[in-house]
């Protein structure tokens, strides 16, 4: 018994170390980036079902390709529904070179991002190719896929973007385009699929270029 009451406490502290002290980000070569646009097709509203309290409503498809740029573990402010937040980038925010030269967080369910002198790209750039996720899981499977994101790795996630509600009156409505910022920006979404690598899909010629990629379609 005192073996096994030292084994569950060290894997409690290891647990709590891996919360506290996530890996460290993956670095790639400078130039290289994601060049898939998230695809979105809008289209009535769909009733998806509860989760909890909350009944999920879904107003569109969606699917990106993109690198994590942060994640965020939420103990409150509608937690059980949301655990984490993700910021991804594609494009140019996805760029080891240009992802240098910003400090990026989250907080309070918002992502922020800073630079030191001048922006590495036009702020609307920034705006349009980086986004906040509030993610609802729709399995285990995704829901553990997502706890051990790290930055830097690629992921493709795809589902719906859904808007929240509650008996109460709460409500919670999900950005349907990447050109917006500040509160109501963030995509409320919801994951059925998703899968991680450590590797960008890289078109290198193409990043190089400056030419953007045309929206992959499966």
């Amino acid at each position: 018994m005192p073996f096994l009451k030292t084994l569950a406490a060290v894997a409690l502290v290891a647990a709590l170390v891996w919360l506290v002290c996530p890996a460290p980000e993956l670095r790639h070569p400078p130039g290289g980036r994601v060049a898939a646009q998230p695809r979105q097709i809008d289209g009535p509203p769909e009733a998806l079902g509860k989760v909890g309290d909350y009944d999920l409503t879904a107003v569109a498809r969606y699917e990106i390709t993109a690198r994590v740029l942060s994640t965020k573990h939420y103990w409150t402010n509608h937690q059980k529904l949301v655990p984490y937040d993700v910021a991804l980038g594609w494009g140019p925010m996805s760029d080891q070179a240009v992802l240098d030269q910003l400090e990026i967080s989250q907080g309070n369910r918002f992502f922020f991002y800073r630079w030191w002198q001048q922006p590495p790209l036009p702020v609307p750039e920034i705006v349009a190719h980086a986004s906040n996720h509030h993610v609802i899981s729709a399995n285990r499977e995704v829901a553990s896929a997502v706890a051990r994101l790290r930055r830097g790795q690629c992921v493709h996630l795809r589902g719906r973007l859904v808007n929240v509600t509650r008996t109460d009156g709460f409500h919670w409505n999900t950005s349907t385009t990447r050109s917006d910022s500040g509160n109501g920006a963030c995509e409320i979404f919801y994951v059925e699929e998703i899968a991680v690598a450590d590797e960008l899909p890289v078109d290198r010629t193409l990043a190089q270029s400056g030419r953007e990629a045309a929206p992959r379609v499966p």
